[in-house]
């Protein structure tokens, strides 16, 4: 049935994905791993419920990208917990290291999360949307966490299923340990997806407020609203059938939920994940944060809607500080806006969206007191 269900899956994908306008990824020498062994380091338990987990750091032929930006990639792989039926759960990852953090204490050094989407992997995503050269300028470190071809052969992440069965808890376990022995800032550890990736991103988001302090959803899916890969399907071309402010009121006790802000950047053109998706997540946060009540009515704060720059945005803000901010950008299809062309489902249409998820990052921080 596994081998069945996933074949739909891949026809399906295949076939909305032939609908945008995206190149293909080039082969450059430079993003492929290096041949290197990976170094051994001494073992580290990741997270308390891991017992085994240990990381490798291995240099990468990425180091032209690292020559380029003044900075250090590494790649590694994380030993998550053990899930039902997976007595081995590796995952790879790659590490960014501005060059102001390569030689002196990284503490207080904040911590961004980027999950690639299908089709994708650590490099391309990284080259795409330009966030290492961001990281340089702004002083941030970068964490790209990769899903195995052996876990799904176009790299797509199972943000549909089960939490606590989908890949949510090795990424969650791998941002614990990286925090914990970067000693990077656990107050500003910010989360960002794109598709699938943003996907998985909105549960990690929703499923562990202690670790985050924001997330960034960029062509992103609903939340809740899809349990198989066909329902998946359905849900990324209409977005939920459903009121999304009962899919996140099934899905978490919003009464207890300590909030999670947000920002959603959605092409207005986009046809494998229609924006749809996108103004039911604004919802869906909006909930979250309890700015608006089970009925979708304004409970706290206010609502702007305004365009710039070809951009629609809807804004909610909370004491005036902004909580959640949706933004659509015209003319844009599955792609990341402002990206690099050459990368796949990047699109160099509409603004630069990496300076637009950090500008709304860099005035978020996790409350210490959040419980998990």
């Amino acid at each position: 049935m596994p081998r069945k269900r996933n074949s739909v899956w891949l026809r399906g994908l295949d076939l909305l994905t032939g609908l945008t306008k995206a190149r293909p990824k080039k082969k450059a020498a430079a993003r492929k791993p290096s041949a290197l062994k990976p170094a051994r380091t001494a073992a580290t338990k990741p997270a308390s419920e891991a017992r085994t987990g240990r990381s490798r750091t291995t240099p990468t032929a990425q180091a032209a990208q690292s020559a380029r930006t003044g900075g250090r990639w590494t790649r590694s792989f994380h030993s998550a917990p053990a899930l039902p039926g997976r007595l081995v759960n590796h995952l790879s990852y790659a590490l960014y290291l501005p060059a102001m953090a390569t030689a002196a204490p990284r503490s207080g050094l904040p911590l961004v999360v980027m999950l690639h989407g299908c089709k994708q992997g650590a490099e391309s995503f990284a080259a795409g949307t330009r966030i290492c050269r961001l990281a340089e300028r702004a002083g941030f470190a970068v964490l790209l966490p990769e899903q195995a071809k052996t876990a799904h052969p176009h790299r797509c992440w199972h943000w549909h299923e089960n939490p606590g069965h989908s890949e949510a808890p090795a990424v969650a376990s791998l941002v614990e340990t990286i925090v914990r022995e970067q000693g990077f800032d656990h107050e500003r550890v910010y989360l960002a997806g794109i598709s699938a990736g943003a996907g998985l991103a909105a549960v990690l988001g929703i499923h562990y407020p202690a670790l985050f302090a924001a997330v960034g959803l960029h062509s992103g899916p609903v939340v809740g609203a899809a349990n198989s890969a066909m329902s998946a399907m359905r849900v990324m071309r209409g977005g939920s059938r459903e009121d999304p402010l009962h899919l996140i009121e099934k899905f978490v006790d919003v009464a207890r939920y300590p909030g999670m802000p947000a920002i959603i950047v959605h092409g207005e053109l986009d046809a494998v994940v229609t924006r749809r998706n996108a103004v039911q997540l604004s919802m869906e946060f909006a909930r979250l944060n309890r700015l608006v009540d089970a009925q979708g009515e304004l409970r706290v704060g206010e609502q702007r809607t305004y365009s710039r720059h070809a951009v629609d945005y809807v804004d909610y803000l909370k004491a005036g500080r902004l909580v959640v901010r949706v933004c659509i950008v015209q003319g844009l299809g599955h792609a990341w806006s402002g990206g690099d062309p050459r990368e796949p489902f990047h699109s160099s249409k509409g603004p630069d969206a990496t300076a637009m998820l950090w500008n709304f990052f860099r005035r978020q921080r996790r409350d210490a007191k959040r419980p998990a």
